[in-house]
């Protein structure tokens, strides 16, 4: 099993350097997806340092964004995270803001749903239920066409990404549709405690 901070560490570090409501949902919801990745991709041993490297992916993005994954490794020293952990952490920047290369397979899909979790989110905002738990892949493949709609969102990262674990774009965008639906409503729990 892979080292990580224990989540109460993990979630005071993100909360003391990020205070947007929308940044810490985005971290929440990697936590989520990733934990489902793990255990769909057959690491279910290493699932909680799947998650935890999701919940402090973007812990130095609020506050230095053009320092984004550069200030990271600083931030995370102060809970002790492992080299390997770190490293993680950094590599979803890869080419973008940082030049650590995902290598593992964790570091690969963090790198290949960061951009894609917020379209599906903002996609799930749209509907008339405010949720993923009812959109088809088709719904999500017409607005992933769309590049007006969430044109935040990096369609070329996606697309990388998914080269990247040797997937079909379809694939990725199905497995984290059903990854996001597991973990949506203790999301929006943990989002109303706030």
């Amino acid at each position: 099993m892979k080292a990580c901070p224990e989540r109460a560490a993990a979630l005071a570090l993100l909360r003391k350097y990020n205070s947007e409501p929308f940044h810490i949902q985005h971290a929440l919801t990697l936590e989520g997806t990733l934990r489902w990745f793990a255990q769909e991709l057959g690491h279910g041993e290493d699932a909680e340092f799947w998650a935890t490297v999701g919940l402090l992916h973007d812990v130095d993005f609020e506050n230095w964004p053009e320092q984004h994954c550069a200030k990271a490794p600083e931030l995370l020293s102060e809970i002790g995270c492992s080299e390997e952990f770190v490293h993680a952490v950094c590599s979803h920047g890869f080419g973008i803001c940082s030049d650590v290369e995902p290598e593992h397979e964790m570091e690969k899909v963090l790198f290949a749903i960061d951009e894609l979790t917020g379209l599906v989110g903002a996609a799930a905002r749209m509907r008339p239920s405010k949720s993923c738990q009812d959109m088809e892949l088709s719904s999500l493949k017409k607005k992933f066409k769309d590049k007006k709609f969430a044109a935040g969102c990096s369609r070329d990262v996606i697309e990388t990404g998914a080269e990247r674990l040797g997937w079909e774009l379809d694939v990725l965008l199905d497995k984290t549709l059903q990854a996001m639906r597991t973990c949506e409503d203790a999301v929006n729990e943990a989002m109303a405690a706030l």
